[in-house]
């Protein structure tokens, strides 16, 4: 008998001796994803029989922290299913059907849960819970014929790494039950267990940085009080360093992926961590040298401008990071003003929608939208092209820029667009700061804790490039609600994105703006109101809009109050300062 069962076994030993690498590691997702749907399911009784809130609570609690442990594959391979598991509770609106749709997964469930659940929401509860349970046997069923390869995983693994830096200890998928130091540890955890299965040397450093990190969370679980700066320093980015060296050593192949976070990216905050081709997206666009010179010289020529009296640079003036220090700029008229705040353009290379409005893509139509504009330029690129063909320094120029073409409208606005891409340095104390070259004093430090913590900051001007663009994979740049007031303390009358799209959850909405170099950027927000930052941290900490009492249905600004101390906005603000690069930065004289 004993006989038998052995060589009923040999098979099965066989085949998982013979099984390759990442087949253990789907093997071991999709075993992750049973317990999930299990967790689910638990919860889902403990609503029904009505168990109490906190029973329900601790529940969810364990799901979404379960749920970590699958985000490392699930994330990479099946976004959009992700998307409806754990998604921001927001609408959302899908521009090519022109309708919204409404959120769904842990984070709506959450919402009806912490901090306290009422039962006379049990019914529309139990019918998010069915969604998700929905949606993660979807995940189970699309998981079953997935292939994964060695490249996709440790690239997987390393983008796991900084979705704990961007998205799970700054709070943003646990906005409510802040359970993400937790989580955080689950996502160690999970990456962990998929290194392993590659090297489980006992002095390998990337185990014992993962060790390092879970003790580290294990000592340190209350959200607030949480040191990022250590964190990120010293684990974060040790262990995407590590694993990138290990998949070179293994001699696996970086993924030849064009996205926006380089593959070959160590860090999040390695000097050439972003590429700037991939936000531009076609070949033609690609920037040069040749593109840059020629794009600085029509910046700062009033040639293109319908009156020769007017450049880019009359409005975004190099020493103040590319603004102009004004509420709104002066019209073409010299009379009246134009609708809104001159936004700065260093360091916007990164991002997929440009303008307050997010009305266009690429910074091409940017430049064409302004020159245009009656109220700021109102040029013409067509006659342009005409005048500037008369000028031989200008011959010269395109014709160094663009050996294989006359001068053309495309070329003059790809000029311009390469030039404002230039202008993304990513050289601050703080970029040096993560790289190790740098050193925070205590406010500092005290202060960035506090961006991607208690304040929130982070969570909508996302690490490490402090815009909307959304991490890690960095392809959507993403429009807020805020509340914003006018001069009469009134909410402003601007509609923003909501003139584009009509959609009612578009109403008052403005794409989030980088904060690099902000301490040079003054007036703030589309309309100018806040002259000093002072002023925008004492509206956020209100709770914006809804904090003034504007009664906003669609605000995505947490209305509840931030409770920052008068020191805890000083810290903030010293961090911010951080944030300048250092061609802007000018050290107080003894």
């Amino acid at each position: 008998m004993k006989n038998f069962f052995f060589l009923l076994l040999l098979p099965f030993l066989f085949s998982c001796k013979n099984q390759s690498k990442h087949e253990k590691i789907n093997d071991l997702f999709q075993s992750d994803i049973q317990v999930l749907i299990q967790d689910i399911s638990q919860l889902e009784l403990l609503v029904q029989s009505d168990s109490i809130s906190t029973q329900i609570q601790k529940q969810f609690l364990l799901a979404h922290v379960n749920y970590k442990r699958v985000e490392t594959i699930s994330e990479y391979y099946f976004p959009v299913v992700s998307k409806a598991i754990n998604g921001p509770a927001l609408d959302e609106f899908e521009e090519d059907e022109g309708k919204t749709v409404p959120p769904e997964g842990f984070q709506v469930i959450e919402e009806f849960l912490f901090p306290k659940y009422d039962s006379r929401s049990k019914e529309e509860l139990l019918k998010e819970i069915g969604i998700l349970s929905a949606n993660l046997k979807r995940l189970n069923k699309v998981s079953q014929t997935n292939e994964l390869t060695d490249s996709h995983v440790f690239d997987a693994m390393r983008l796991e790494v900084f979705r704990i830096i961007t998205l799970g200890i700054t709070g943003f998928d646990s906005p409510i039950a802040q359970n993400s130091i937790p989580e955080a540890f689950a996502s160690l955890e999970s990456i962990e267990k998929y290194y392993q299965i590659y090297d489980e040397s006992s002095s390998n450093l990337v185990l014992k940085t993962i060790e390092e990190g879970t003790a580290y969370l294990k000592k340190n679980t209350k959200f607030n009080e949480f040191d990022r700066a250590v964190f990120i320093r010293k684990i974060a980015n040790p262990l995407s360093k590590g694993l990138y060296k290990i998949q070179m050593d293994l001699k696996i192949p970086v993924t030849k992926e064009i996205r926006g976070l380089k593959t070959t990216a160590q860090t999040l905050f390695d000097k050439n961590a972003f590429d700037t081709e991939a936000f531009s997206a076609f070949p033609d666009y690609e920037t040069t040298p040749e593109k840059i010179e020629l794009g600085k010289l029509l910046f700062n020529d009033p040639i293109l401008s319908g009156n020769n009296s007017r450049s880019c640079a009359s409005c975004h003036h190099a020493d103040k990071a590319f603004t102009d220090g004004l509420e709104k700029a002066v019209s073409l008229d010299g009379q009246s003003l134009v609708k809104r705040n001159t936004p700065t353009l260093s360091n916007i290379a990164f991002q997929r929608a440009f303008f307050s409005d997010s009305r266009v893509t690429y910074l091409e139509d940017q430049a064409v939208a302004v020159i245009t504009n009656e109220n700021e330029m109102h040029g013409s690129l067509k006659k342009s092209v005409l005048i500037l063909k008369k000028n031989e320094s200008y011959v010269t120029k395109f014709q160094k820029a663009f050996p294989r073409k006359a001068i053309d409208e495309f070329g003059i606005k790809n000029a311009l667009a390469s030039y404002i891409r230039s202008l993304s340095d990513y050289d601050s104390k703080f970029d040096e700061y993560m790289r190790g070259n740098e050193t925070f004093d205590l406010d500092e430090i005290a202060g960035f804790n506090l961006f991607a913590g208690k304040a929130k900051c982070a969570t909508c001007h996302f690490i490490p490039l402090t815009n909307g663009t959304v991490p890690p994979g960095f392809v959507k740049s993403e429009s807020e609600v805020l509340g914003v007031p006018d001069a009469t303390k009134k909410l402003d009358a601007d509609l923003g994105k909501f003139e584009l799209t009509k959609a009612a959850i578009h109403r008052n909405s403005f794409k989030t703006p980088t904060l690099r170099n902000v301490t040079l950027t003054a007036p703030y927000m589309h309309n100018g109101i806040f002259k000093t930052l002072e002023e925008v941290l004492d509206f956020y900490n209100e709770g914006g809009g809804n904090g003034l009492g504007f009664n906003l249905p669609n605000q995505t600004l947490p209305e509840d109050k931030l409770n920052l101390t008068d020191l805890e906005k000083k810290q903030l603000i010293v961090f911010m300062k951080t944030l300048t690069d250092k061609k802007f930065y000018k050290p107080k004289m003894p």
